[in-house]
């Protein structure tokens, strides 16, 4: 699907209109969003906008690292939006003109949907133009990360205050798999980052000038983004430390009983093999109170080596 929406020069909005009267002379800047488009209406990057190639080709093909690239007198940007249910890259393409902006998209994108419906709600003194319209997207799509890192953290929050033993092996599991969504969190913030660090330096976009602050601001919240996943992602592994350090003393623990046991029963298995053995010639076997007498052996070797292993400490 192809919308479209124009300012005129007398701060009208419009429409809806078709692709063909975007160009007249009345349009002061336009915005075309490509949501979800089929190969017919994708191809008009080529046939009807001519951008260059490789960008074409750029959004045809995904997934494209978050970049920026000049093109004569259109500025070509890969941006990524962040799926809150599996946190995976969704690609954004946008191509900025001198009095346009184009926006490309296979997915369904919330983030494009409140930059529309924001540019729809600006009053006549806001409307300032394309580039503030390619401002107001970033925006929404680094807005939308904010969520998702919140969300980590919540769940940090209750690993770290979960302290049964019981359930060691399960709160393992969920830190690891917090891992795994930080990472592909920081493979979509730290290039967005890249990204507008690139924009607010540029000088070949016209009227940054006038809007670098707001650009300056997306990057301030990347910022704050990634330094929440650096934190987030020393967290869990101080929680994986923490929960692995249990784990080996609950498993020295049991080490440590199983070798008490194992030493009390080691001399009393000895002796019982010694007379389970059928020899016909073995003094001891005639002995009438032989029988206690063992027993009475066995049972002092390993009271003394309980009271041994007590005096070592090993029952602490």
């Amino acid at each position: 699907m192809i919308r479209t929406l124009a300012f005129t020069r007398d701060e009208q909005l419009l429409t809806d209109l078709p692709l063909e009267e975007l160009s007249g002379p009345g349009i002061k800047w336009y915005w075309v969003d490509f949501n979800i488009p089929t190969e017919e209406e994708a191809l008009l990057l080529d046939t009807h906008f001519r951008f260059h190639p490789l960008a074409v080709e750029d959004c045809m093909h995904l997934l494209q690292r978050p970049k920026l690239d000049h093109y004569e007198n259109v500025h070509f940007f890969v941006m990524h939006a962040i799926n809150p249910v599996t946190y995976a890259a969704e690609e954004v393409d946008m191509f900025v003109g001198s009095r346009f902006i184009v926006t490309f998209h296979f997915n369904h994108s919330r983030e494009i949907e409140d930059a529309w419906s924001k540019i729809l709600r600006l009053k006549k003194s806001d409307r300032n133009g394309h580039l503030f319209a390619a401002y107001v997207v970033m925006d929404k799509l680094v807005d939308h990360y904010f969520p998702c890192v919140y969300q980590i953290e919540e769940e940090l929050h209750e690993i770290e205050n979960s302290v049964s033993t019981d359930r060691i092996q399960y709160l393992m599991e969920c830190v690891f798999d917090i891992r795994s969504k930080l990472l592909k969190l920081r493979r979509t913030i730290v290039p967005m980052r890249d990204l507008l660090y690139r924009v607010i330096g540029s000088d070949r976009i016209d009227d940054m000038e006038q809007l670098r602050a707001y650009f300056t601001d997306i990057h301030d919240h990347l910022l704050k983004l990634s330094e929440m996943i650096e934190s987030n992602r020393d967290m869990t592994a101080d929680l994986r430390d923490s929960y692995l350090s249990i784990n080996s003393n609950r498993m020295n623990t049991i080490m440590k009983t199983l070798t008490v046991m194992t030493a009390v029963f080691i001399p009393m298995t000895f002796i019982a093999s010694i007379y389970g053995m059928n020899f016909e010639h073995m003094p001891e076997l005639g002995t009438r109170w032989g029988y206690f007498a063992v027993l009475g052996v066995m049972l002092t070797i390993g009271g003394g080596l309980l009271l041994w292993f007590r005096g070592k400490g090993w029952f602490k």
